[in-house]
């Protein structure tokens, strides 16, 4: 019982520091809610949300054990993310940004995003965002034992 509770503040307290610190995910979704709109932004942060579940039931079932040991999966994985990141970094660049100032008042410059688009633009960001899935391959290979279970 001790050990259960001791690694799982442990795991909460990192996981708030993780949380805290700004990534694409966050950048994603502050972009999606000012360029486009606040239910634009909830969907965005709903497919975080989704991504955040794909890292946790792999490593939940064994994967990242897997993965951590693989050098060559790893690295796969990693500059997958990598390249992605590249690529909105490119997009980002080569946009023209706002023609003019953004008045909250002026309802011609609304732009519209569709919810699933939304959706797919903040999942595809955290599931192939390297930093969450270093994060969470160090959270639950490293700092999670896995001989500590539920049966308490």
């Amino acid at each position: 019982m001790e050990n259960f509770v001791a690694e799982w503040f442990l795991l909460v307290g990192v996981m708030v520091v993780g949380l805290v610190s700004p990534g694409p995910d966050f950048v994603i979704a502050v972009r999606n809610s000012v360029l486009f709109s606040r239910k634009a932004g909830i969907f965005t942060a709903l497919g975080i949300a989704a991504g955040v579940l794909v890292h946790v039931t792999y490593c939940m079932i064994g994967l990242a054990t897997i993965i951590s040991q693989s050098i060559i999966l790893f690295n796969v994985i990693k500059y997958i993310g990598a390249a992605y990141l590249i690529y909105i970094g490119v997009k980002a660049l080569q946009s023209k940004g706002f023609e003019q100032p953004i008045e909250l008042k002026n309802d011609n410059l609304t732009k519209c995003i569709s919810p699933l688009k939304a959706f797919v633009s903040g999942f595809v960001t955290n599931v192939f965002n390297p930093k969450a899935t270093m994060f969470f391959l160090a959270m639950f290979t490293q700092v999670v034992d896995p001989h500590v279970g539920l049966n308490v």
